[in-house]
């Protein structure tokens, strides 16, 4: 990563988030302390900024300045909110199509699934804030910059985020191997929301008692699971068809 995509220094990490920088997360040596410490983490929960303590060697390996025990990475993109987004789309006369990623944390699927969506007209993808992959520089090369074109709202709570979607009138609908439906059984030609977990994991408990529906995509093969980035292009233009088809 470049230095020019980080902020090092307890003041001036505090300073560039009070200014309004789009800060991806935050760093710090696990035994920081002292009262700017104390200020810098309150300047961090007020703005729900994800924070990780990890030993100072990690952080001399990002740069060989004076980080003070502190270094903030930029994010490449300004997130936005699905709560400002869903309105727009219904204003504009638009059927909401929106992906949202659970728990994925590989750089490259995110890229991946980005670029599908980008191509596929998919309005916007919902990430979490906390335990997700972000949108820094790897991400956005290897979506070729789609994650540069698609608005990405990064949610303090993904299950509350999926409840607003569904209150929202769109169908929540939740790829697992656990789906007693086939993917392709399910209609999609409205307001659609698929939600995708990680490959080890899948998507949680939570959320999939929150989904209309658990959908799974057939295997005929050995392997546990499709890679993630397929899977989402698999449904994301079984969607396209069915539109395209009514």
């Amino acid at each position: 990563m470049k230095e020019k995509e980080m902020i090092f220094g307890i003041r001036a990490v505090i300073e560039a988030i009070e200014a309004g920088k789009e800060i991806d997360k935050v760093i710090v040596k696990r035994e920081l302390q002292g009262d700017l410490s104390k200020e810098l983490f309150s300047v961090l929960k007020t703005h729900n900024i994800s924070v990780q303590r990890v030993p100072n060697e990690r952080l001399d390996r990002f740069t060989r300045k004076n980080h003070q025990g502190v270094i903030a990475f930029l994010s490449a993109i300004t997130y936005e909110k699905i709560e400002d987004i869903v309105p727009f789309l219904y204003e504009n006369g638009k059927d909401p199509f929106i992906l949202v990623l659970d728990g994925l944390t590989d750089v490259r699927n995110f890229g991946a699934i980005a670029r599908t969506c980008e191509v596929a007209g998919v309005n916007a993808i919902v990430i979490p804030a906390k335990g997700s992959v972000t949108v820094n520089a790897d991400a956005v090369k290897t979506s070729a910059g789609a994650l540069l074109k698609i608005p990405v709202c990064k949610e303090q709570s993904l299950t509350q985020a999926i409840q607003f979607l569904k209150n929202s009138g769109i169908k929540v609908v939740a790829a697992t191997e656990r789906g007693a439906e086939m993917y392709t059984k399910v209609d999609f030609r409205g307001p659609v929301a698929f939600v995708m977990g990680a490959e080890d994991v899948g998507v949680s408990n939570d959320n999939l008692r929150i989904a209309d529906n658990l959908v799974k995509i057939p295997q005929f093969g050995t392997i546990g699971s499709l890679n993630v980035s397929v899977a989402a292009g698999v449904l994301i233009y079984e969607a396209i068809r069915q539109r395209e088809s009514n």
